[in-house]
């Protein structure tokens, strides 16, 4: 069978040599007899892989010596409750509720203390980054939180608050490495590797020095930022396997240029389909313009019938997991740095005709 087009939001599409070199390499890594699979994680072998990724993630991410980067597991949602825990020292914090998962980060955070929601685009079913107050901004907050881009809604923050002396954190699970920021700009950057990074297993968290060592007494050992500095992500047997595919994933970004060169892929990648949507009597986008996000697009058409009519012809066609959230309906197009230009390509060409054989 013939490789598709892969649209999913997560696990999500990986890029074709690195699932090459990762086959190449299956049943023996480098001589050593063994799959990094079935390899331990004590071993030399292993212990270059994890500084490796991480040596090529500062350096792309062009991260300071002030900051750790850490592989840990439980996915993204764990980070939900480990960030209050590690950082909510006067037990109050800042959030902005733009999605689903930020929904669920600040219901988690109540647990453990107070929580101001500076704003929200609830109301439009989140379809909009919320203008923010800075008068709204709690002055003594522990820190200020926001997530970058929507997954599931296709929002994107354009621009950053300016918190000032808190520090920012941001889930990135859906576009770290798709686009250029400034470390320094955040306290603490997490994501989960399954959209845009790597397979599900393992969560990157990039966390300032001065923000590790202040965990509340009753923060599980696992959920403590200081034990996985401590033990350089590897306190406990880490997701092996994943930690090995983001390196090489990480290797291959560093072959395409850099995240500045995918960035401007990907905004014209973007670009091909919300210049259809924008133009087509037929479907459109569900995002607001000036909230658009360059990584996942969700559309619809006239009504639900095409739109089921829609996904199915598409998997037809090579085209799949175009289903959008059932939040949202329709369709979503997640295009996450590993979506070579001709899949977006072609599934604007089979919106094209799609419209005018449905019109």
């Amino acid at each position: 069978m013939a490789r598709v087009y892969n649209f999913s939001a997560g696990p999500a599409v990986l890029p074709e040599a690195v699932l090459q070199k990762a086959a190449d390499e299956m049943l023996d890594y480098k001589g050593t007899g063994m799959s990094v699979m079935e390899m331990s994680h004590r071993l030399k072998a292993f212990d270059a892989i994890i500084k490796d990724a991480e040596a090529l993630l500062r350096e792309l991410m062009n991260i300071p010596d002030n900051y750790h980067v850490l592989f840990l597991q439980g996915g993204a949602s764990t980070q939900f409750s480990a960030i209050p825990l590690n950082l909510m020292v006067n037990n109050k914090a800042d959030y902005v509720n733009t999605g689903a998962w930020s929904k669920k980060a600040i219901s988690e955070a109540k647990r453990y203390g107070r929580v101001n929601v500076v704003a929200s685009s609830e109301e439009k079913t989140f379809t909009y980054i919320p203008k923010l107050k800075k008068a709204d901004f709690s002055a003594d907050a522990d820190y200020f939180y926001i997530v970058t881009n929507n997954t599931i809604y296709g929002t994107l923050y354009h621009e950053l608050p300016d918190t000032g002396n808190v520090p920012l954190v941001a889930d990135m699970s859906s576009n770290i490495l798709s686009q250029e920021y400034d470390v320094t700009k955040f306290g603490l950057i997490f994501a989960g590797a399954q959209k845009n990074i790597g397979p599900a297993g393992v969560t990157i968290v990039i966390v300032r020095d001065d923000l590790v060592g202040k965990a509340k007494d009753t923060t599980p050992t696992m959920l403590d930022y200081k034990i996985h500095v401590e033990a350089k992500s590897l306190y406990n047997t880490p997701p092996c396997y994943s930690v090995y595919i983001a390196k090489l994933v990480f290797e291959w970004v560093k072959q395409q240029g850099g995240v500045k060169a995918l960035h401007d892929l990907n905004k014209e990648k973007a670009a091909l389909i919300y210049d259809l949507l924008d133009n087509s009597d037929f479907f459109k986008g569900t995002a607001e313009k000036d909230s658009r996000s360059i990584m996942n697009v969700p559309f619809v058409s006239p009504n639900p019938d095409l739109d089921a009519k829609f996904i199915s012809e598409a998997t037809e066609n090579g085209l799949v997991t175009l289903k959008g959230h059932r939040s949202v309906g329709g369709m979503r197009a997640s295009i996450y740095n590993a979506m070579p230009l001709a899949g977006v390509k072609k599934l604007v060409e089979f919106m094209k005709k799609f419209e005018v054989k449905n019109s």
